[in-house]
């Protein structure tokens, strides 16, 4: 993991703390939220409207407190926002396996488990106010993504080896468990310097591109929604197989996520964007079609490649098209990404009631598909321009 000529090893030990509390982060949240779907629909008896609320409730209050914490830390950059989410998000999956009352599932939702929202939007902002802006800042947040990756690599069969020996109590209490350590690890990060005036940012808010992001996102947790009830009622193949997929997609995110890091500066990344956008919309094409495990498979490595490029190399995009405002790019691309799951909530819960689950898988395919255009449109009006880039070609 090498920060080239300008890292230093004073850099590489804040990184370290960082990628460990991201690891933890997404291992913990891979975990519960591969199988908080069937936990909604089989141990609480919720209906798909109900799980479909639920999420939608879980995604508003993560977008208020994002936002909420973001200016805080704009203004005072502090290791203690991270923490109190994650720890609160902690105590409350403790519990979550003894709630089967809808309305305390809301409001669960709406408090301790919503806030851990924020945790993956602070850690990122973390990273870059502690590594600064030079080369370890500008690679911390593939980095860091791929760090994300691998842990949905992990997490989802670990969680299913969990499920099989203890039931969702102890899925939910070995989560908690993980992310009080992801909480633990975040002491670890030196406490980041006072906050350095910076110029105004360039441009308006880019809205057809954070509405591109927003539709990506919102196809992605539908399908989220839709795929375990999918393989489990329409395909009947055990509740074990929705572990190996998600961590298959998550194994090849890793991979996808560190090529990005590798790549030429001449490649062009609003076409790379564009192609993740395609590769997603042919996933769901691929699982609609599918009739067992094999091509499942072969579609989960496709979801992969597309979740990895929008969601590492869209973070990229934002913060060069931002720039210097790197706090406000990262909140804004992580608060559409919870918009895309506060809008798929309700309208999958529909959706899956109404047309079924395949339906639902198509309508999400379709919804990728308009984001890709609404990307292009919108990449046309605002040009990215930097330091190191040459308008729309930036080097991730």
């Amino acid at each position: 993991m090498s920060w080239g000529r300008s890292g230093r090893y004073e850099d590489r030990v804040p990184f370290l703390a960082l990628f460990a509390a991201v690891l933890l982060l997404g291992i913990a949240d891979s975990m519960v939220n591969s199988y908080i779907v069937l936990f909604g629909a089989d141990a609480a008896g919720l209906t798909p409207l109900q799980i479909g609320v639920w999420s939608s409730v879980f995604a508003l209050a993560g977008i208020s407190v994002s936002w909420w914490l973001g200016r805080l830390f704009d203004r005072r950059p502090a290791r203690a926002y991270a923490i109190v989410v994650i720890m609160l998000g902690s105590a409350g999956y403790a519990i979550l396996a003894r709630v089967s009352s809808f309305p305390v599932l809301l409001l669960m939702a709406a408090t301790v488990l919503g806030c851990l929202g924020a945790a993956f939007p602070q850690l990122f902002s973390l990273a870059r106010a502690v590594l600064g802006d030079g080369a370890a800042g500008q690679r911390s947040a593939p980095l860091l993504r791929a760090g994300w990756s691998l842990a949905w690599s992990v997490g989802p069969l670990l969680g299913a080896l969990v499920l099989s020996h203890g039931g969702y109590s102890w899925l939910f209490w070995t989560g908690a468990a993980v992310f009080f350590a992801a909480a633990l690890a975040v002491f670890l990060v030196p406490r980041p310097g006072p906050v350095t005036a910076s110029s105004p940012t360039r441009g308006d808010t880019p809205v057809l591109l954070t509405t591109s992001v927003m539709l990506f996102f919102a196809a992605m947790f539908a399908g989220g929604l839709a795929l375990p009830l999918f393989v489990t009622r329409s395909l009947h193949l055990p509740p074990a197989v929705i572990g190996v997929l998600f961590s298959v997609c998550a194994a090849v995110e890793v991979v996808a996520t560190l090529g990005l890091t590798v790549l030429p500066a001449w490649i062009s990344q609003r076409a790379l964007i564009l192609g993740g956008f395609a590769t997603f919309a042919c996933y769901f094409g691929l699982t609609v079609v599918s009739s067992g495990l094999a091509v499942l498979v072969i579609a989960q490595a496709l979801r992969g490649v597309g979740i990895a490029i929008v969601g590492a190399a869209g973070i990229r995009y934002f913060q060069d098209l931002l720039a210097p405002a790197t706090g406000r790019a990262t909140t804004l691309f992580t608060n559409a990404t919870t918009a895309g799951l506060l809008v798929s909530g309700i309208l999958a819960g529909l959706a899956v009631e109404r047309f079924g689950y395949l339906t639902t898988l198509l309508l999400c395919g379709v919804t990728a598909a308009v984001g890709g255009v609404a990307f292009t449109v919108g990449s046309r009006r605002h040009t990215v321009a930097g330091p190191q880039e040459d308008k729309a070609r930036v080097s991730v």
